[in-house]
């Protein structure tokens, strides 16, 4: 079955995302109800890996709940903590349950999460994943055997348009596209000549770009995220702009609403991502439009 995100993208639809990190821990009512909250606001809910190597629930799980609240996810699956049997079988899982949408993903090292101690896998890479699941599309696993019903997926991959040398980046996300990525998720934008510059180098690739919004809720979150977000760079500027504010939390949204407005002629969508705050999502959405 095409997942109605594919639909809406492949009709010329201007689509949002967002972002809804599972709980940790078997209660998903705080999760439930966040997501409910985005229901008919945003056309598809991204369903987290233990992002930041942290350890979570299931993201599959919590994918099926949304599934049968009729809001539709995308599932995130990274290669950090999974071989290949593992990443086939929750493959297949998903598609079993209705999950169609995956973005593929390597993965932070477990050195930057909460389990320092556990052993990473990384026994493929996000283009080997994404082969993996065209492998899979095609009626076989990796090892070549026959499937016994077939899946569909939608798949994307992650990208960041403002890291340099940006050459390299192209290179990586040709290889993403060639082993069956069909939309990119790019990082947080800051600077919308800079995706659209992204967006007219990988226009031949025939695949769609759905830009990355962060909601920056102080100063002190934008300088964190530029010590440790390898090929992301807040702006002096927003820095300063949020360092001055008397509510910085609604200058992020001011200027997460601005920087929307700004990149939406370069792009087929936006991933809209609030950090805890999903509440606000509407507001972005409205100020945006």
């Amino acid at each position: 079955m095409i997942s109605q995100l594919q639909q809406k993208l492949a009709t010329g639809r201007f689509v949002i995302t967002s972002e809804v990190c599972p709980p940790k821990g078997a209660d998903c009512g705080e999760f439930l109800a966040t997501a409910r909250g985005l229901k008919g606001q945003v056309d598809a809910i991204n369903v987290t890996d233990n992002q930041g190597a942290n350890m979570r629930i299931a993201p599959l799980a919590v994918a099926s709940l949304l599934v049968r609240e009729g809001i539709e996810p995308v599932y995130q699956i990274t290669c950090r903590d999974r071989n290949r049997m593992a990443l086939q079988s929750d493959l297949l899982g998903a598609a079993a349950l209705g999950v169609g949408n995956i973005l593929a993903l390597t993965g932070d090292h477990i050195s930057f999460g909460d389990h320092r101690q556990g052993k990473p896998v990384f026994d493929l890479d996000s283009v080997q994943l994404l082969q993996a699941i065209s492998t899979l599309e095609s009626g076989f696993d990796l090892a070549g055997n026959r499937l016994q019903g077939v899946p569909v997926f939608f798949a994307g991959a992650a990208a960041a348009p403002a890291a340099e040398p940006f050459e390299l980046t192209l290179f990586k996300l040709q290889k993403k596209a060639t082993a069956g990525a069909r939309f990119f998720q790019t990082q947080a934008i800051f600077d919308p000549d800079r995706l659209a510059r992204f967006t007219t180098a990988v226009s031949p690739l025939n695949v769609k770009v759905i830009a990355g919004i962060i909601l920056l809720k102080s100063a002190g979150m934008a300088r964190y995220m530029n010590r440790n977000v390898p090929g992301l760079k807040v702006p002096d500027h927003i820095v300063a702009e949020l360092e001055e504010a008397s509510d910085p939390v609604a200058k992020g949204v001011e200027i997460a609403s601005r920087l929307a407005s700004a990149v939406r002629s370069h792009c087929d969508g936006l991933h809209i991502m609030a950090m805890g705050r999903e509440e606000l999502i509407p507001e972005i959405i409205k100020e945006m439009r």
